[in-house]
């Protein structure tokens, strides 16, 4: 790694059957993010849904740690000024809070430390693997600041009220069991293995209708933001959209056939 990377970082982008890996690339500084790895971040999760290719993307990081956050030094002006984490409208955002909204899964393999923005990454993202070495924190109020990313909401959707506060309001660390008693976590496995696992349940999704994965996805969105109603309301529509697919004719064909089905996402 040459000295510019080591300085802004990067984020690496690999392509592996449908998959697109999406990697925390400043192993040196702990993956300490930096607000070129933001708007590249945001670059790839815009590749991962507009490509056709791509169904399914796995937020992953190089070197032992997953993040330690940001590297709140090149944040400090902007923050100071009324600024927020670096965004575009005409891009998806990795937290989910802004800017084009996101239709395809994404899976966090998480691993070794993983605080402040790495969580809010974590939560934003759809199922998350955990290394049993993970150390989580929301360490924002130790130094004199916020969490921005998503953290104070959805800690109290994933946690609930008392949980929320008791780590969000301490900034203390909290284990991966921790992690998945309170949900954040689905499934916890050796630290070198957690890339592997999400490679493993990511091919479990990419070997369903594409179209159905996204409106699956989409349905449950719809339910967690707008309520009940909302998504009761649209399944008329969108199953009538799903069963006039070409997928949909091959998912009825292969069963009656008794073999694999060969979804095309159309």
């Amino acid at each position: 790694m040459g000295e510019t990377t080591a300085q802004f970082g990067r984020i690496s982008v690999e392509r592996r059957e449908g998959v697109l890996l999406i990697g925390l690339d400043r192993p040196e500084k702990r993956n300490g993010l930096t607000p070129e790895m933001f708007v590249a971040l945001n670059e790839a999760y815009t590749l991962l849904e507009d490509d056709d290719d791509l169904l399914v993307g796995i937020l992953h990081a190089h070197g032992e740690h997953f993040t330690g956050g940001i590297d709140l030094p090149r944040f400090a002006a902007a923050m100071a000024k009324g600024g927020d984490l670096p965004h575009a409208p005409d891009k998806v955002d990795a937290f989910a809070l802004r800017g084009r909204p996101r239709s395809k899964p994404v899976i966090a393999a998480v691993k070794g430390i993983c605080f402040t923005a790495g969580i809010e990454l974590m939560l934003a993202a759809d199922i998350v693997v955990a290394g049993s070495d993970c150390r989580f924190a929301q360490i924002e109020p130790k130094r004199g600041i916020m969490a921005t990313g998503g953290a104070t909401f959805r800690f109290v959707e994933r946690a609930g009220w008392g949980n929320a506060m008791r780590w969000l309001l301490t900034g203390s660390e909290f284990g991966a069991e921790e992690a998945r008693r309170i949900g954040f976590v689905q499934e916890i496995v050796p630290a070198a293995e957690v890339l592997d696992r999400a490679l493993a349940i990511a091919g479990e999704i990419t070997d369903k209708a594409p179209l159905a994965v996204r409106a699956t996805r989409g349905s449950a969105l719809t339910y967690a933001t707008e309520g009940q109603a909302a998504a009761i309301a649209a399944f008329g529509a969108v199953q009538q959209r799903l069963a006039t697919s070409a997928d949909a004719r091959e998912g009825v064909q292969s069963f009656i056939e008794k073999r694999p089905p060969r979804f095309t996402g159309r």
